[in-house]
Order: C-alpha cells, then sequence, then structure tokens
C-alpha cells in the first residue's frame, strides 16, 4: 500500500484546518448568505481560504525542496562510485538547522562506509593475492615436482621397455609434458614471478607475449621508459586489469589485435587496453559483468583508480585505467587516522623439501 508523501499529509491537514475555521468564522459571524453584504464577506471568507491554501502549498514545496534533494543523492547513492556528498546551501529557502545535521551526519555516514569498504578491499585483495601466490608455489614446487619425478620414471621405462610397449610409453610421456605446460601457465596466471622478480613492466610483456603464443592474436606492448617503482598494490591492480581486459579481448570479443601502453604523467599512471573485437554496449551500469568488468572496477577503486571503458558493438573496446601515484599514502593515513592498522601479508610456514622418487 503507497503512502502519501510528507507534504501531502501537511497540506492535507492544514486544508481541513483552514476550511473548519472558515465554517466556523461564517457561523459566528452570523453571515447572512440571502443578502448581498452577506454574500460578499463569504466572497472575501473564501478567497481568503484560497489564498491561504497556495500560499501554504507554495511555502511547504520550498521548504520540502532540499529534503527532497538530500532523499534524491540517498536513493542514488554508490559505494563503487565514491566521492558523492549532499552538499547543502545554507542560503537557500528550506535551509534549516535540522537539515543541516541530517546532511551532515548523511555525508559522514557516507565517509565511514567508503573508508570500511576501501579498507575492508584492500584486505580482501591482500588475502587474494597471498592465496594465489600459496597455490601457485604448491603447483609449481609440489604438484610440478611430481610431474617431473614421473617424466624420469617413464624415461627409465622406455628404456628397459619391449619394442611393443616403447610407443605406447612415448606418447604417455607426451601427454606428461603437455600437462606439465598447463600446469606451469596456470600457475604463471595465478600469480607471474616476472611480477614479483622483475616488476610490473616485466610481468605486463610476458603477460602479452604469453597470449600472443596461446591464441591468434597479435597483441603490441609499450612502456613509458620513464615510469618509477610503484607501490605493490598498485602494480598488482594494474596488472590484473590489463589481464583481464587482454583475456576479454582475445577470447570473447575474437580480436586479432590488442594495444597495450603503460604510461605515466607527474601524480598518475596510466594504462590503456584498445582492440579491434566485436564489443558490446556498455550503457548499462550491469552490462558486461560475466567479463569481469565490475571485478576490474572494484580493484580500480581499491587504489583510488579510476576505470573508463569505451565499446560499441563492431567498434572494438578501449579499458583505460587511471591510478594516482599517491592514493596509497592516502590510504595509509585514512586507515591510521580510523585507528586501524594496515594488513600485515600472511606468512606461510616453511615446508620441508620434496626428494624425488627413485
Amino acid at each position: 500500500m503507497n503512502r502519501p508523501r510528507l507534504i501531502t499529509q501537511i497540506l492535507t491537514v492544514n486544508l481541513f484546518m483552514v476550511t473548519a475555521a472558515l465554517f466556523v468564522a461564517a457561523l459566528t459571524s452570523g453571515i447572512d448568505l440571502s443578502s448581498q453584504r452577506g454574500r460578499w464577506q463569504f466572497a472575501v471568507l473564501a478567497g481568503a481560504w484560497l489564498g491561504t491554501f497556495f500560499l501554504n502549498g507554495f511555502l511547504l514545496r520550498r521548504r520540502f525542496e532540499p529534503l527532497d534533494r538530500l532523499l534524491d543523492v540517498m536513493e542514488h547513492a554508490d559505494l563503487s562510485k565514491p566521492g558523492r556528498r549532499f552538499d547543502l546551501d545554507a542560503k537557500l529557502a528550506g535551509s534549516s538547522i535540522d537539515l543541516e545535521r541530517l546532511a551532515a551526519s548523511f555525508n559522514r555516514m557516507l565517509d565511514r562506509l567508503e573508508r570500511e569498504r576501501l579498507r575492508s578491499g584492500e584486505r580482501a585483495l591482500r588475502a587474494q593475492e597471498e592465496e594465489r601466490k600459496r597455490v601457485a608455489r604448491d603447483l609449481h614446487d609440489e604438484v610440478n615436482q611430481a610431474l617431473t619425478a614421473l617424466l624420469l620414471r617413464i624415461e627409465a621405462a622406455i628404456q628397459n621397455a619391449p619394442a611393443d610397449l616403447v610407443a605406447e610409453l612415448r606418447e604417455t610421456k607426451q601427454l606428461a609434458n603437455q600437462a606439465m605446460e598447463e600446469l606451469l601457465d596456470l600457475a604463471r596466471q595465478l600469480r607471474p614471478t616476472a611480477l614479483d622478480d622483475h616488476g610490473l613492466v616485466a610481468a605486463l610483456r610476458a603477460n602479452a607475449r604469453e597470449l600472443g603464443r596461446r591464441i591468434p592474436v597479435r597483441v603490441d606492448f609499450w612502456a613509458d621508459p620513464d615510469l618509477e617503482e610503484l607501490p605493490a598494490e598498485v602494480q598488482v591492480v594494474v596488472y590484473r586489469v590489463a589481464q583481464e581486459a587482454m583475456n576479454n579481448a582475445a577470447r570473447h570479443a575474437h580480436a586479432g589485435q590488442i594495444d597495450v601502453s603503460l604510461g605515466s604523467s607527474e601524480s598518475c599512471v596510466h594504462l590503456r587496453v584498445a582492440d579491434n573485437g566485436s564489443g558490446f554496449t556498455v550503457a548499462d551500469e550491469d552490462q558486461g559483468q560475466g567479463l569481469g568488468l565490475s571485478g576490474m572496477r572494484e580493484r580500480a577503486l581499491l587504489v583510488g583508480g579510476t576505470l573508463t571503458i569505451d565499446s560499441r558493438p563492431g567498434r572494438g573496446t578501449t579499458v583505460v585505467l587511471e591510478v594516482p601515484t599517491d592514493s596509497k599514502p592516502e590510504l595509509q593515513r585514512e586507515l591510521q587516522n580510523d585507528g586501524t592498522e594496515p594488513t600485515q601479508p600472511m606468512q606461510e610456514p616453511m615446508r620441508k623439501p620434496r626428494s624425488l622418487p627413485t
């Protein structure tokens, strides 16, 4: 059941009170409607009633206008697009101390929610990357070691196997080699060693080269030679956004050409991934969630960056990521001012080296 708005309820009550006052005034003054003078007196009262009603409605609408704007901001508040606040102009009609307190409380609530979302998102990002690193290390150290032992066993069996089993053993060895290559590719996708050992530029270049090797697509990569070293969290976000954008272009958009560029300005690093694929429509904010666009926006938000996607059917897609290079210190200051220490990376217990079976 739809309830009437507050302004409608107030107008209805005022209309009832003014109407009741009109009839009470008419009865107490003894207006005689049969005479000309009485009819004029009643017309004056009716005019006063109409004037009071319309003036009351006009004033109430002006007084409720700031409240309507505040409700509009509340209804469209989106933590994935931070920074929007309700700006109450004290000079406008309708502003009051109560409304100022309400607006200030709402803005403070948004500040707290955005800080908490940023803090929890950063923790989730750290935990996710640490888990990726752990799984990639286990795949490389444990499973890859077991496959290496299997290959040695197969090679030893080939040397002493009957002639009718040699071909089958060689085919088994080829399948094991293929499984090892796919395993190493999966480990590199989970956590590229180049990102930890050689930095962001080397990791992006290796990812572009590997994508061109696995999928028939040409990937051109360019990086600013004067690019300064970025914070670890920023490097991870830039790498993941580039990786997701390139995979979308190659696998979903069936692009034949992908151009990746990484540049910087005085206070910002820019990533641009453009392709000539099929493209899609991004007019709807929910469109393209299956392509990981919401995840890329979330990652960009965690480091104070902005993600812009320009795509049209048949025109390809361009993904632009801009991250302020000083966003991480600001985040650290916010966390410290909020009384919460930054999350430390998880420490992984040392594992005993695994020996190859003989």
